[in-house]
């Protein structure tokens, strides 16, 4: 049997196989931002990866940016969410939920009424978002957040980790990737601020070191992990050297005693974050996006990686793991069903035969 189906550890997170659900979003929550029990069954289904990471979970209302995505501030959400956790469990599986605050990607037209759309300074993204009531929306003008705010944004996330905790999750990822809040602090073209959390390298990391400080402070042992793309530019940002910010980032973060890092792969022509991460970070890696199986066997084999993560794979092979290891053919995933409400591609998917 191959090193991929063996069991490791990701900081003091055992699982049971290297093969990772990557958090993706599939907006089934319901008006409440609260899991359903359809989103009970579709993690249940999926129990045999190593690691299931959840979709981005909102830590405030703030945070939220696209419709019908879940979040863990409220009683009823923790309540909805240990459903999950317990069903994953039963079937001895291992899940962490991806903590997710959008910043400026965001639209009014997706968030509760009095929920605003901040960011690290007061500039629009270009681009549009999907809205259930008015189709696609142009992104928002953020408010710029005040110094005095800043604490409060980081004690939410802190809130939604013990929340996430409370609910049963085996640990937390914070996503700083995809131009969300934190990757905008961190990138020069959506952070122009003048204070401690502007200008240099040191003050524009500032921020998400104190959130992954806050987040590990309320956990027992390295459960917390870190997801990152360093040099994209998706959602309308852009840095001017990402590996000098990013090599920082991580640096930095090894004092924390991460649970992982999972990297978002996407290397450019001029630039290959791998070599970055593996050089700044001496934790746990985590790999993902549009990885074959043969070249997740590779990057275990050759210690690239201690597991490999598989999004879209997961979503029309809910058996993923068993598959892989009878060599059986994936069934492939209805793209117009991604984002819909409902079951139909989402719960429906079969196991081989």
């Amino acid at each position: 049997m191959h090193k991929i189906f063996e069991p490791t550890t990701l900081g003091d997170i055992a699982i049971q196989n290297r093969i990772i659900m990557a958090p993706m979003t599939r907006s089934r929550a319901n008006e409440h931002d609260e899991p359903t029990e359809l989103t009970v069954e579709y993690y249940r289904q999926r129990a045999s990866a190593g690691l299931i990471v959840t979709e981005g979970t909102q830590p405030s209302p703030t945070g939220k940016g696209y419709c019908r995505t879940p979040g863990i501030y409220s009683a009823a959400q923790i309540q909805a969410w240990r459903a999950v956790t317990d069903a994953v469990h039963a079937r001895g599986g291992r899940i962490v939920m991806q903590l997710m605050h959008c910043g400026r990607i965001g639209s009014r037209f997706n968030k509760a009424r009095d929920a605003e759309t901040i960011a690290p300074s007061p500039l629009k993204a270009r681009g549009k978002i999907f809205t259930a009531t008015h189709g696609m929306a142009e992104f928002e003008m953020p408010r710029a957040l005040t110094l005095a705010e800043i604490p409060l944004i980081v004690s939410q996330f802190a809130t939604a980790t013990t929340n996430a905790l409370q609910a049963g999750f085996d640990g937390v990822e914070l996503h700083c990737a995809s131009g969300y809040l934190p990757m905008q602090f961190l990138c020069t073209s959506t952070n122009q601020r003048n204070d401690n959390y502007g200008g240099s390298v040191i003050n524009r990391i500032r921020f998400v070191l104190e959130v992954l400080a806050a987040m590990c402070a309320v956990t027992p042992g390295r459960h917390v992990g870190l997801r990152i793309c360093p040099g994209s530019t998706y959602n309308d940002i852009s840095d001017e050297d990402p590996a000098d910010t990013f090599s920082k980032l991580l640096t930095a973060a090894n004092t924390l005693n991460l649970a992982y890092v999972h990297l978002l792969y996407r290397p450019e022509a001029h630039f290959d974050p791998l070599p970055l991460v593996r050089a700044s970070f001496t934790g746990p890696l985590i790999l993902n996006d549009g990885i074959t199986l043969a070249a997740a066997k590779e990057i275990i084999s050759t210690n690239r990686a201690s597991a490999v993560s598989f999004g879209r794979a997961f979503i029309a092979n809910p058996d993923l793991v068993t598959r892989f290891q009878l060599e059986k053919p994936l069934a492939e995933f209805d793209t117009s069903t991604l984002y819909t409400a409902g079951a139909k591609g989402y719960t429906d998917y079969a196991n081989a035969p």
